[in-house]
């Protein structure tokens, strides 16, 4: 049953790893598909029309449709050119989903002005620059699915990562707004965090690996997997489900999906308070917020025992 038969779809990123899976799994599902691609390197440098090339080719060589863009979405004119394209040669646009990345970690005392700069405009700025050519025409046929792709670093957070965080963070606020924009024109709106062995996570050194781990903030934890090698086609059907008319009641919903599992992320919202009449004091809150507002809820990231901290209690003595 193809669940997606005269549907078109722009896929970003789609030229290998999780985008790849993506726009191969819509096309099986009978999608017509975009598949952008500029070949760049995972810090976003160079050009390459071969990856985009080679899965489009792949998709019409198992009987599907697909058309190659190499154009950036860190560019205003390359998004409104994917989206554009996709019209051209298909006729419409049901279907956006943002994979598209780069990486420039460094820790953020640091990180250089370009490396922020060129993070947040390939990610952020780049599913904005997807989204609102596509959102003007899905609004005006009153239908269509966006998918964008947030990440736990942003999510949770990671060290190392202040550019892709901030990034990844925004995308998920930009996904909310955006569902609520659009939901009345019957278009959704909603974000992957993934967990998957792509370039991406290779290149993570394996010191900043055993870090987070440590710090509890590893990038896939293990404990929350069904499976122990999570891959790209493990991202793919949960995002593609989100595209079919099956899901028009899901919008600006966040989703963690790692190997077997799928998990719907918690909407950010108070989970403890203290209350008084009137203004608090500092002398209050020097009291209440670590021993109620904060209590039970650890530092992700603690200064070593042997640092001298002003304010921390020294040891006690046995």
């Amino acid at each position: 049953m193809a669940r997606l038969a005269e549907k078109n779809a722009v896929v970003t990123g789609a030229g290998r790893g999780i985008g790849r899976a993506v726009a191969m799994l819509l096309a099986k599902e009978g999608a017509s598909v975009v598949v952008n691609d500029p070949g760049v390197s995972v810090d976003g440098s160079g050009h390459d029309n071969g990856p985009a090339e080679q899965v489009a080719a792949e998709i019409k060589a198992a009987g599907g449709k697909a058309v190659a863009n190499y154009d950036s979405v860190a560019d205003t004119a390359g998004g409104e050119n994917m989206i554009k394209q996709c019209v051209d040669e298909f006729g419409r646009i049901d279907i956006l989903i943002n994979v598209a990345g780069i990486l420039r970690d460094r820790m953020v005392f640091n990180m250089a002005e370009e490396e922020w700069h060129d993070v947040i405009n390939v990610h952020l700025k780049g599913h904005f620059n997807t989204i609102k050519p596509a959102s003007q025409l899905m609004r005006q046929q009153r239908g269509g699915r966006i998918v964008n792709f947030s990440s736990i670093s942003g999510l949770r957070g990671n060290s190392g990562q202040a550019n892709y965080g901030a990034a990844k963070a925004g995308i998920a606020g930009l996904t909310r707004v955006v569902g609520r924009d659009l939901g009345r024109y019957g278009v959704t709106c909603n974000a992957i965090a993934p967990g998957a062995q792509t370039r991406m996570i290779q290149t993570v050194p394996d010191a900043s690996r055993q870090l987070r781990s440590q710090r509890g903030i590893a990038t896939t934890p293990q404990s929350q997997i069904r499976l122990v090698d999570p891959t790209p086609e493990h991202v793919a059907p949960m995002t593609v489900w989100l595209c079919t008319d099956a899901a028009w009641n899901v919008n600006g919903k966040i989703f963690h999906v790692a190997g077997g599992t799928v998990a719907l992320a918690h909407e950010e919202s108070p989970i403890t308070q203290i209350e008084k009449d009137g203004k608090w004091t500092i002398n209050e809150l020097r009291t209440l917020v670590p021993t109620q507002l904060l209590a039970g809820i650890p530092n992700p990231a603690p200064p070593p025992p042997d640092l001298d901290i002003p304010g921390r209690p020294a040891p006690s003595s046995a």
